[in-house]
């Protein structure tokens, strides 16, 4: 995988609505949420403790989101 820019590793993500993420992945909303039901992204859902109908996720799961599934917020 390469990165462009900065160091992506450094750079902090800002939060993001689940829509706006899911835009940006060329996905729908839909599709998004399907991802985020996966057994092995459950896991790594689990130290975030997200509500359901939780609109706004973290900069720090947008990351592990983008390297997951190879999203580009550039």
């Amino acid at each position: 995988m390469t990165t462009t820019g900065p160091s992506s590793n450094d750079c902090p993500m800002k939060a993001m609505t689940k829509s706006e993420l899911a835009q940006a992945a060329g996905v729908s909303r839909k599709t998004l949420m399907r991802w985020l039901k996966e057994p092995d992204m459950q896991q790594r859902l689990a130290p975030f403790r997200l509500k359901r109908k939780q609109h706004k996720l973290p900069g720090k799961l947008i990351k592990i989101l983008c390297d997951h599934y190879v999203i580009d917020l550039d």
